[in-house]
Protein backbone atom coordinates (compact mmCIF):
# COMPACT_ATOMS: atom_id res chain seq x y z
CA UNK A 1 0.00 0.00 0.00
CA UNK A 2 1.37 3.64 -0.84
CA UNK A 3 -0.15 6.47 0.97
CA UNK A 4 0.75 9.20 -1.12
CA UNK A 5 2.31 12.73 0.41
CA UNK A 6 -0.03 14.61 -1.08
CA UNK A 7 -3.25 12.23 -1.99
CA UNK A 8 -4.78 13.19 -5.33
CA UNK A 9 -8.80 13.82 -5.82
CA UNK A 10 -10.78 11.79 -8.17
CA UNK A 11 -13.74 13.58 -8.88
CA UNK A 12 -17.22 11.51 -10.52
CA UNK A 13 -15.63 8.02 -8.55
CA UNK A 14 -17.24 7.90 -5.09
CA UNK A 15 -15.61 6.46 -1.98
CA UNK A 16 -17.43 3.28 -1.59
CA UNK A 17 -16.91 2.41 -4.89
CA UNK A 18 -13.68 2.88 -4.83
CA UNK A 19 -12.90 1.21 -1.98
CA UNK A 20 -15.35 -1.88 -2.38
CA UNK A 21 -14.14 -2.17 -6.24
CA UNK A 22 -10.40 -2.58 -5.07
CA UNK A 23 -10.81 -5.24 -2.24
CA UNK A 24 -12.64 -7.28 -4.39
CA UNK A 25 -10.31 -7.13 -7.07
CA UNK A 26 -8.08 -8.21 -4.09
CA UNK A 27 -10.48 -10.99 -3.25
CA UNK A 28 -10.49 -11.98 -6.47
CA UNK A 29 -6.67 -12.28 -7.08
CA UNK A 30 -6.65 -14.15 -4.39
CA UNK A 31 -9.47 -16.68 -5.26
CA UNK A 32 -11.84 -15.37 -2.51
CA UNK A 33 -15.62 -14.63 -3.34
CA UNK A 34 -15.99 -11.08 -3.45
CA UNK A 35 -17.83 -9.02 -1.00
CA UNK A 36 -21.79 -8.51 -1.71
CA UNK A 37 -22.71 -4.73 -1.17
CA UNK A 38 -24.33 -5.28 2.28
CA UNK A 39 -21.24 -7.38 3.73
CA UNK A 40 -18.96 -4.32 2.53
CA UNK A 41 -20.70 -1.58 3.55
CA UNK A 42 -21.04 -3.43 7.26
CA UNK A 43 -17.29 -4.31 7.26
CA UNK A 44 -16.88 -0.19 6.03
CA UNK A 45 -18.44 1.23 8.65
CA UNK A 46 -16.73 -0.65 11.49
CA UNK A 47 -13.76 -0.05 10.25
CA UNK A 48 -14.28 4.00 9.46
CA UNK A 49 -15.79 4.01 13.03
CA UNK A 50 -12.51 2.55 14.25
CA UNK A 51 -10.68 5.07 12.87
CA UNK A 52 -12.90 7.82 13.57
CA UNK A 53 -14.09 8.70 10.38
CA UNK A 54 -17.15 10.27 9.82
CA UNK A 55 -19.27 7.86 7.82
CA UNK A 56 -20.41 11.65 5.64
CA UNK A 57 -16.67 10.90 4.36
CA UNK A 58 -17.77 7.89 2.75
CA UNK A 59 -20.38 9.44 0.57
CA UNK A 60 -18.14 12.08 -0.96
CA UNK A 61 -16.33 11.49 -4.21
CA UNK A 62 -12.41 9.93 -3.22
CA UNK A 63 -10.68 13.27 -1.89
CA UNK A 64 -12.98 15.84 -3.16
CA UNK A 65 -13.43 18.82 -1.23
CA UNK A 66 -11.43 16.86 1.92
CA UNK A 67 -8.78 18.91 4.33
CA UNK A 68 -5.59 17.96 4.22
CA UNK A 69 -6.07 16.08 7.09
CA UNK A 70 -9.49 14.16 5.72
CA UNK A 71 -7.66 12.79 2.83
CA UNK A 72 -4.99 11.27 4.92
CA UNK A 73 -7.56 9.33 7.04
CA UNK A 74 -9.04 8.14 3.95
CA UNK A 75 -5.56 7.10 3.10
CA UNK A 76 -5.73 4.83 6.09
CA UNK A 77 -9.33 3.67 5.86
CA UNK A 78 -8.19 2.66 2.16
CA UNK A 79 -5.35 0.42 4.32
CA UNK A 80 -7.40 -0.78 6.55
CA UNK A 81 -9.80 -2.19 4.07
CA UNK A 82 -7.18 -3.11 2.24
CA UNK A 83 -4.60 -5.13 4.51
CA UNK A 84 -1.52 -5.24 3.08
CA UNK A 85 1.57 -6.91 4.10
CA UNK A 86 3.90 -3.83 3.12
CA UNK A 87 2.91 -0.39 3.88
CA UNK A 88 4.93 3.13 2.56
CA UNK A 89 3.69 6.21 3.74
CA UNK A 90 5.75 9.33 2.05
CA UNK A 91 5.49 11.84 4.21
CA UNK A 92 1.95 10.95 5.20
CA UNK A 93 2.33 14.35 7.76
CA UNK A 94 2.79 16.81 5.18
CA UNK A 95 0.64 19.21 5.67
CA UNK A 96 -1.48 18.17 8.37
CA UNK A 97 -2.01 19.86 12.12
CA UNK A 98 -1.29 18.48 15.42
CA UNK A 99 -4.79 17.14 15.74
CA UNK A 100 -4.94 15.31 12.52
CA UNK A 101 -1.61 14.30 12.55
CA UNK A 102 -2.60 12.35 16.18
CA UNK A 103 -5.63 11.17 14.57
CA UNK A 104 -3.62 9.46 10.86
CA UNK A 105 -0.91 8.19 13.70
CA UNK A 106 -3.44 6.47 15.84
CA UNK A 107 -4.89 5.02 12.73
CA UNK A 108 -1.32 3.79 11.84
CA UNK A 109 -0.91 2.17 15.28
CA UNK A 110 -4.54 0.33 15.50
CA UNK A 111 -2.82 -1.10 11.53
CA UNK A 112 0.10 -2.39 13.12
CA UNK A 113 0.12 -6.37 13.28
CA UNK A 114 2.93 -8.75 13.67
CA UNK A 115 2.98 -10.10 9.87
CA UNK A 116 2.48 -6.14 8.49
CA UNK A 117 5.43 -3.90 8.03
CA UNK A 118 5.43 -0.29 7.68
CA UNK A 119 7.93 2.34 6.08
CA UNK A 120 7.53 5.32 7.25
CA UNK A 121 9.12 8.66 5.31
CA UNK A 122 9.64 11.86 7.35
CA UNK A 123 11.69 14.67 7.58
CA UNK A 124 9.88 15.43 11.26
CA UNK A 125 10.69 13.99 14.64
CA UNK A 126 6.90 15.05 15.47
CA UNK A 127 5.32 12.25 13.64
CA UNK A 128 7.31 9.72 15.37
CA UNK A 129 6.94 10.97 18.81
CA UNK A 130 2.94 9.37 17.82
CA UNK A 131 4.44 5.99 15.18
CA UNK A 132 7.38 4.66 17.30
CA UNK A 133 9.63 3.18 15.26
CA UNK A 134 11.53 -0.06 15.46
CA UNK A 135 14.52 0.80 12.64
CA UNK A 136 15.18 4.33 11.54
CA UNK A 137 17.32 4.68 8.37
CA UNK A 138 18.94 7.93 7.40
CA UNK A 139 19.38 8.65 3.85
CA UNK A 140 21.55 10.62 1.88
CA UNK A 141 21.90 10.81 -2.35
CA UNK A 142 19.23 8.27 -2.55
CA UNK A 143 21.24 5.82 0.05
CA UNK A 144 21.20 4.83 3.08
CA UNK A 145 23.74 6.34 5.36
CA UNK A 146 22.72 5.32 8.61
CA UNK A 147 20.97 2.72 10.49
CA UNK A 148 19.88 2.93 14.15
CA UNK A 149 16.91 2.65 16.54
CA UNK A 150 14.45 5.36 17.39
CA UNK A 151 17.17 7.48 19.20
CA UNK A 152 18.63 8.07 15.96
CA UNK A 153 15.50 9.74 14.72
CA UNK A 154 16.05 12.02 18.38
CA UNK A 155 19.78 12.64 17.23
CA UNK A 156 19.23 14.15 14.01
CA UNK A 157 16.34 16.40 15.28
CA UNK A 158 18.34 17.51 17.99
CA UNK A 159 21.78 17.71 16.03
CA UNK A 160 20.33 17.64 12.41
CA UNK A 161 22.37 15.99 9.72
CA UNK A 162 25.48 17.57 9.61
CA UNK A 163 27.66 15.14 12.06
CA UNK A 164 26.37 11.86 10.35
CA UNK A 165 27.16 13.68 6.80
CA UNK A 166 30.51 13.95 8.22
CA UNK A 167 30.64 10.35 9.38
CA UNK A 168 30.11 9.05 5.67
CA UNK A 169 32.17 11.45 4.17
Amino acid sequence: FLAFQYPVEIPGVGNMTFLRTAVNAQRKSRGEEEMTAAEFLKVVRARAKELKIDAEMLKRPVNVGFSGGEKKRNEILQMAMLEPKMCILDETDSGLDVDAMKLVAEGVNALRTEGRGFLVITHYQRLLDHIKPDVVHIMADGRIIKTGGPELALEVENNGYADILAEVA
